[in-house]
């Protein structure tokens, strides 16, 4: 760590989720395998916010539409994610700042809170597609009324405090048995659909169709929106200073950036994986249903429909699909608190106690979805319109987010020796470009 980076830390005055930081120990002259399990973790967090149930409309509305077309949006997708994640968790090693601590330092007061309001309404806009999975997951699965569903999911921030207290170990350890939790139940879904393979693999392939098709560039919009999050950027950022590497040390620093991109890219190839798999899942088994299937509940009633699913159609396969919801709702409310907690600190230096924190992360999330329920009715329908907006927020927070990063990451007097080389920085720089022309494209579409 050079002197610059030093004096910049000093002025933090203060660690990124200080309960954590430096918590994990890593084996000293180990094998790659050993080393690679000891830092592998942060990375299915991270691998969370690209499999959330945001994503689970879209993705298989998009299959429902236009079959396997849209593949090649999700890889390329995935692709930008593995480029964003590495950027950030390599800012974290190197300057031991999280993205939210090095913003504040580098911009002035007003910019300053600009940016935090900004990431915290994209904090919201998370949570409540988190909120809305878990409350018509368990509205599915035990029949609770949603408005029920939403204030039991207030409960989850109980449970991640229980949860914290065994160590982030154990966090991880948990985010990763939910991960392949939903993995199996979509493989297991998608084999029954029997795909058509060649056809699938050429979804790969990107066409002109997805530009040229209006409905489908939307969709295509909603994808990129959906699996590349702001909050995802400040979370690697810290998480990945769990672990236990000498700060001032160059080789451990390489060591620790090199490892974190292994995790970091194998969890997000679970994630590209998993929403492969629900666009497929919606081509083989609802094509031709995608204008009435647009909400989760018509998508866990159709499973069990043998005129839009065929012989397949099962009550199993319906609660199977609320299952992994479930999951998926449970996975994303730890990472949401967790960034909540950043960016409150990183950006304002407000250090709430943890449980509080927590709550107000939460409530945020749940007054929304309450409001709509109480004044437009207890319908999935209504809640779930709450996720098209949500993507609003998020669209405009993504470039706030991501061009500070590209900055950072590719100055030689923080990164020092680490900064990004000129292809890399080239290539950040073109995707930053593209996805702010994209989401300022998808924000006017959204409300025209």
């Amino acid at each position: 760590m050079n002197k610059h980076q030093h004096i910049l830390t000093e002025k933090l005055n203060g660690l990124s989720l200080p309960e954590i930081n430096n918590s994990v120990s890593i084996p000293k002259n180990a094998n790659f395998m050993k080393k690679l399990l000891a830092y592998s973790g942060p990375g299915a967090l991270v691998a969370v916010g690209y499999m959330d149930p945001g994503n689970w409309v879209t993705s298989i509305a998009g299959g429902a539409q236009y079959g396997y077309l849209l593949l090649s949006v999700i890889l390329i997708s995935s692709l930008i994610a593995m480029l964003l994640q590495y950027m950030s968790a390599k800012l974290g090693i190197v300057t031991g700042m999280d993205l939210a601590q090095a913003t504040r330092l580098h911009t002035k007061k007003k910019m300053g809170i600009f940016l935090w309001v900004m990431n915290e309404l994209a904090i919201m806009a998370t949570d409540i597609a988190e909120v809305i999975g878990s409350a018509v997951a368990l509205n599915l699965l035990f029949g609770f009324p949603l408005l029920v569903g939403v204030f039991i999911t207030v409960l989850d921030v109980f449970l991640l405090l229980m949860l914290t207290k065994l160590g982030f170990r154990k966090i991880e350890a948990i985010v990763m048995t939910l991960i392949a939790t939903i993995f199996v139940i979509f493989s297991y879904e998608v084999i029954l659909g029997q795909p058509n393979l060649p056809d699938l693999f050429q979804g790969f392939i990107p066409k002109k169709e997805v530009v040229t098709d209006n409905g489908a560039l939307l969709l295509a919009l909603g994808i990129v929106g959906a699996t590349v999050m702001p909050h995802n950027l400040y979370l690697h950022s810290s998480i990945v200073q769990s672990r236990q590497y000498d700060r001032t040390n160059k080789e451990e620093l390489k060591e620790a950036v090199r490892f974190a991109k292994w995790d970091s890219n194998i969890q997000l190839i679970f994630a590209f994986i998993v929403n492969c798999l629900l666009l497929t899942l919606g081509a083989t088994l609802f094509f031709g249903h995608g204008e009435t299937l647009t909400t989760l509940g018509s998508l866990y009633h159709a499973l069990a429909d043998s005129t839009i699913v065929g012989a397949i159609a099962s009550p199993l396969l319906s609660v199977l699909f609320a299952v992994a919801l479930l999951a998926s709702g449970q996975n994303s409310t730890i990472t949401g608190t967790l960034s909540g907690q950043i960016i409150m600190e990183g950006f304002i230096k407000l250090r709430l106690p943890t449980w509080a924190r927590r709550l107000i992360t939460r409530l945020l999330a749940v007054i929304p979805v309450v409001i709509a329920i109480l004044v437009f009715g207890d319908s999935e329908e209504v809640v779930e319109k709450l996720l098209i907006y949500t993507q609003v927020f998020l669209s405009a927070a993504l470039p706030l987010s991501i061009i500070p990063l590209t900055i950072f990451t590719s100055q030689k007097k923080l990164m020092g020796d680490f900064k990004n080389h000129i292809a890399l920085t080239v290539i950040a720089w073109i995707v930053t470009i593209i996805l702010t022309i994209l989401n300022i494209y998808l924000i006017i579409s959204t409300f025209i």
